[in-house]
């Protein structure tokens, strides 16, 4: 599992008032060069009724895709994603995942989802089993597993979730499952290594870059965290 370790910034952690600025913070151009390029932008849309937390929405999204070539790593904290998921994979969002659980048909979400040219995410919180929705996941290209409660940023890390991180990485290992197992909530220096021990892909971080005095060398700080603790 010797791979380049993806680092997503989360723009939750950015300044709203500067989101073209905070994007370009990450995309590379540093005196380490290309090491301070994000691999994607994860951009948190919660709707205050999956969660408590009202963020962005699909305008601001498209706004972002006309400002960087980053790829756009959309994960929907709401309500119905069956109804609005597709319209992020339509505006050219590059992954989109949606809660399993709010989803009602999730494996219809990920057939409209690659149909309109995204990759599909299926993300699962702190409490929910992973073995309730292995069936779905053969349909998915992202697995999200939530190190924190959905809603707000700057939480602490959940270490119990790193049993549904191996378990992932033991069936994507063994042919059962394809995906790329993703990681929210937490992530920092402290936790990273831990995360990529378990068998973590790419890592969401949204404090422990954009709290960082250089955004950019915060995440090659964080890729190569994660690449040393790979086995």
């Amino acid at each position: 599992m010797a791979h380049r370790p993806l680092i997503a910034p989360s723009i939750l952690s950015a300044d709203f008032a500067r989101l073209g600025e905070e994007i370009h913070a990450v995309a590379g151009g540093g005196e380490i060069g290309a090491d301070t390029r994000a691999d994607w932008v994860h951009v948190d849309v919660m709707d205050a009724h999956f969660v408590p937390n009202l963020t962005l929405g699909l305008p601001v999204v498209q706004s972002l895709l006309k400002a960087t070539d980053l790829p756009l790593d959309c994960h929907l904290m709401i309500e119905d994603p069956d109804r609005w998921a597709i319209g992020y994979a339509e505006a050219g969002a590059y992954n989109v995942t949606v809660h399993a659980e709010a989803a009602k048909d999730p494996v219809k979400i990920a057939k409209d989802l690659r149909a309109a040219g995204a990759k599909a995410g299926l993300s699962v919180k702190p409490g929910t089993p992973l073995e309730d929705h292995l069936d779905a996941l053969k349909h998915y290209d992202t697995l999200l597993v939530m190190s924190v409660e959905p809603g707000f940023g700057g939480q602490s890390f959940i270490a119990e979730v790193l049993g549904k991180v191996r378990d992932a990485r033991r069936l994507v290992d063994t042919g059962h499952l394809n995906v790329l197992v993703e990681i929210d909530g937490g992530i920092n220096a402290d936790t990273i290594e831990q995360a990529a021990e378990a068998g973590v892909d790419c890592f969401v971080a949204g404090s422990a870059v954009y709290s960082a005095a250089d955004p950019g060398k915060a995440v090659a700080a964080l890729r190569d965290l994660a690449a040393n603790a790979q086995h």
